[in-house]
């Protein structure tokens, strides 16, 4: 089966359909936390250190890192971005930009092999970002979409991801190194947001073969109670073949569908990481009764 492999500079993560579910973080993006990127601006990366180890302390096995600022320097913000997450943490990171050149900037000072975020269906997408994955030995999330806009044909969208695999492969990069995005786009405008997007995951594993993510929250934008629709999401996603998503580790919901799913798929033997999280420790004092009664039953058993 596809494994699309990934790394810091101590730490490997593998995508495929066999493994565990990878949650990518993704706080670290400025997008609509005007408080977040006024910081960034100016140079002042605390709340990302808080962010980047808080995700991670709650499951986030990948971060997305994202310096899209208004008006500021992207290349070196973003290049900053991904030095210091990379000094305070091992989890292997996405370089999230629609700047070519931030892409190549964060590239440049990353340790081991990275996840490009994105490259699109279109030709200059193509033709400019590819090269960069193949120069740096990364890999790469594929959008399904290109010059004509988001299509609500999924077969349209199947369609443009396989493009772009083949592509990949015609620039050097192997099938396994393209993480497909099928769009999931926001249920409360398009009610068949949900169907759509479960039609394309399945046909990218059947027919593709290829690993997919997506931004999962998208799912439940503009709804009341997003944290049950996205679970409900990802959990049907999961079963569908979905074998990453952006998502917000912080929620608990999110991690217990995830890891709910991944029992359910046998990603998980013997329940052994559900129930490290989550199993009861039992009452104070309850071993030592157990221990003390069982030490008398002993005792009586001798004297028999």
């Amino acid at each position: 089966m596809t494994r699309t492999v990934v790394s810091s500079a101590t730490k490997e993560v593998v995508i495929g359909f066999d493994e565990p579910f990878v949650i990518i973080g993704e706080r670290i993006n400025p997008t609509g936390r005007k408080i977040l990127a006024e910081e960034m601006a100016r140079g002042d990366f605390r709340r990302v250190e808080r962010d980047a180890l808080a995700q991670v302390a709650a499951g986030a096995h990948m971060l997305d890192v994202n310096a899209g600022i208004p008006l500021a320097d992207e290349p070196a913000i973003l290049a900053e971005t991904i030095k210091l997450v990379q000094s305070i943490t091992d989890v292997p990171l996405s370089i999230d930009s629609s700047i070519v050149a931030a892409l190549e900037a964060g590239l440049a000072v990353y340790q081991g092999k990275a996840l490009v975020n994105s490259v699109t269906g279109e030709e200059e997408r193509l033709e400019t970002v590819l090269p960069l994955v193949k120069k740096y030995g990364a890999a790469v999330i594929a959008i399904s979409n290109d010059e004509t806009g988001i299509s609500e044909d999924p077969d349209v969208r199947f369609a443009i991801a396989k493009k772009i695999v083949e592509r990949a492969q015609d620039y050097g990069i192997p099938a396994s190194d393209v993480v497909v995005d099928p769009l999931v786009m926001p249920l409360g405008a398009v009610n068949q947001a949900g169907v759509q997007a479960m039609h394309v995951i399945r046909r990218l594993r059947d027919e593709l073969k290829v690993n997919t993510s997506c931004g999962a929250s998208n799912i439940s934008f503009g709804l009341p109670a997003r944290g049950g629709i996205n679970a409900a999401f990802l959990t049907m996603a999961i079963g569908a073949g979905m074998t990453s998503a952006i998502t917000n580790p912080i929620h608990d919901e999110t991690i217990r569908a995830v890891m709910g799913a991944d029992a359910m798929m046998g990603h998980d033997p013997h329940c052994m990481r559900w129930l490290k999280k989550y199993r009861e420790p039992a009452p104070a004092g309850a071993e030592g009764e157990s221990g003390e009664g069982r030490g008398r039953r002993e005792s009586r058993r001798r004297r028999g």
